[in-house]
């Protein structure tokens, strides 16, 4: 075999993972829509699709998992190609853990639907998951292009989610302390907001593995400011 063939083989190799991660973040993608509107709608049905369909992106995080440790053992990657497959290694993590939360959210969704509608405080959580599922898209995008700016953006959008989670804390507080008998179901929706911010903290965290692959920098824990002035330098 030839050294142009395997050159070209590997690179084939690190494509196919590299859309194998975009599908998967697809399918995640449609776990967290379908568990909000199982939850806006009660649709019990898509509620327990999104429950049983988490067996697949697990499974699609073991394949890939087991995809990049094969490639690190047979090609001995370096530089820019070590850190492509380190940047997936970590995204499936995170896009695995996204998927977890769809699954809470799911779950709580049951509960909420299972209890009845009575007692339910008037909070409406589809404008902050419309925010998440936009920074999960943003973020697989960036990871897609490789697109900095695109992974500042998902950045600064987390610290809006942030916000939006702390109001809808502050509102749901004051409905427990105003009416002892919403406390039960307040729960339950402070398990799905913070589920939804959790989202938000993932796909920020895809977002900084891109800056990591393109610049070769641990951008994680530094702040808004200092990604940014990484990214425009």
């Amino acid at each position: 075999m030839s050294q142009d063939h395997i050159v070209k083989q590997y690179d084939i190799d690190l494509e196919n993972i590299r859309n194998r991660v975009l599908q998967m973040g697809g399918l995640v993608e449609q776990q967290i829509i379908k568990a909000m509107t199982g939850l806006v709608e009660g649709d019990r049905q898509l509620i327990e699709q999104t429950i049983d369909n988490d067996h697949q992106v697990n499974r699609l995080e073991v394949e890939l998992d087991e995809a990049c440790t094969q490639i690190i053992a047979r090609r001995q990657p370096t530089a820019v190609d070590l850190r492509m497959v380190m940047m997936v290694i970590k995204t499936i993590t995170d896009l695995e853990r996204i998927g977890d939360e769809a699954k809470k959210i799911a779950k709580a969704a049951k509960a909420i639907h299972e209890a009845g509608a009575s007692l339910m405080p008037k909070i409406d959580l589809r404008h902050i998951a419309e925010d998440a599922v936009a920074m999960l898209r943003k973020a697989l995008d960036a990871y897609a292009r490789l697109d900095l700016n695109a992974a500042a953006q998902v950045v600064r959008q987390d610290q809006e989610v942030d916000a939006e989670f702390k109001s809808i804390m502050r509102q749901l507080i004051t409905f427990m302390m105003e009416d002892p008998r919403t406390i039960s179901r307040s729960i339950d929706l402070m398990f799905i907001a913070k589920s939804i911010e959790r989202i938000g903290d993932h796909s920020k965290n895809i977002s900084e593995y891109v800056v990591y692959m393109a610049k070769g920098r641990d951008v994680r824990h530094i702040g808004l400011e200092a990604i940014e002035r990484e990214v425009a330098g």
